[in-house]
């Protein structure tokens, strides 16, 4: 890489680092339970607005799974969102009713949390509809990860955003409170995915799914990206740039092997495509606060009205990670 581009990451890492700590100005604590973070503790942090029906069954998820602490932001919710979060003992809560968009989609906010409270901690970003899996997560909690990933000195970790769905149209069957969404949108696409590399900053690029399959079928490039890389070992310095799909410094986006080996990755179970889905596309649609003028909603709500089915003859029923494994969505490289 020559000093050009080197100077340029150097410029826009510090562009962001500025904006995070501008931003934080937008929030205001609700509930600041930092005080008991230990040492040691894995840490997941949060955007959200208006998700109350989903948070017992993801709050539920992630403990079983080891995670100590859990720092949100609550993005003008009036479901109940924020006063049910600041009842958990183990959650921080943030409150803020700017605009979503200008704070780059939320990330300036995550970012000011993550330096504040996220250094030498391993921290998961992740949404309300994303469920963390990655290799052996049915038998071992998620420090036996980070302890592996250190002593392999590996300092970030990446996960493939997997859209689940349910047979029959999404709004047929409702979801409730506290239920497991995979229950309902238990279906996902094995193959009719894309991958390149980000040449600037190094990542992954991958494309494809049901969302290019169904809602973006004439123009699958402009589908919304699946690499993400939400597992890092937060230190000074660090920025998440575009949502969590890469950071700088860049060495964190390289979480592949470029030499024909195979290193560990997860996957993100995406449940995104529930009941109620579209009330919530309408709500989205109205506020204008999405990427690209929210072109991911717009699709959905063209679709949406003719109550498409996701599921098709070559979906797959998920059972576990060792049969994404086998599939090649996710792999366990050389951990044993």
């Amino acid at each position: 890489m020559g000093w050009r581009q080197t100077y340029r990451l150097r410029l826009q890492r510090k562009r962001y680092l500025i904006r995070a700590f501008r931003k934080r100005r937008e929030m205001k604590p609700v509930v600041n339970r930092t005080a008991l973070i230990r040492p040691r503790d894995t840490l997941v942090f949060v955007t959200a607005r208006n998700e109350r029906v989903r948070l017992p069954y993801f709050l539920r998820y992630y403990r079983e799974m080891g995670v100590d602490h859990f720092l949100f932001v609550d993005n003008d919710s009036d479901d109940g969102s924020r006063e049910y979060l600041a009842e958990q003992p183990d959650v921080s809560v943030w409150s803020t009713r700017a605009s979503y968009k200008r704070a780059r989609f939320g990330m300036d906010w995550m970012n000011w949390l993550l330096r504040r409270y996220g250094r030498g901690h391993w921290c998961l970003t992740v949404d309300p509809d994303e469920f963390f899996i990655y290799p052996f997560c049915d038998t071992r909690p998620i420090r036996a990860l980070t302890d592996w990933l250190e002593t392999c000195a590996y300092p970030s970790f990446p996960a493939m955003l997997l859209d689940m769905y349910p047979k029959g149209p999404i709004d047929a069957q409702p979801y409730h409170e506290g239920q497991d969404p995979f229950e309902i949108a238990c279906w996902f696409d094995a193959g009719n995915y894309t991958i390149s590399k980000n040449g600037l900053h190094q990542n992954l690029w991958i494309q494809g799914g049901p969302r290019a399959r169904v809602f973006f079928p004439d123009a699958p490039f402009a589908a919304p990206s699946l690499n993400k890389i939400p597992l890092v070992k937060w230190r000074r310095g660090y920025v998440y740039i575009s949502s969590t799909h890469m950071l700088l410094p860049r060495k964190l986006n390289k979480t592949y092997d470029e030499w024909g080996g195979e290193r560990a990755a997860g996957c993100l179970l995406h449940a995104k495509f529930l009941s109620p889905l579209s009330a919530k596309v309408s709500e989205e649609l109205t506020r204008r606060e999405h990427y690209a003028n929210s072109r991911e909603y717009r699709a959905y709500s063209e679709h949406l009205s003719g109550q498409p089915d996701l599921w098709c003859k070559w979906s797959e029923r998920y059972i576990n990670w060792r049969q994404l494994e086998i599939i090649g969505l996710m792999s366990k490289g050389n951990w044993a």
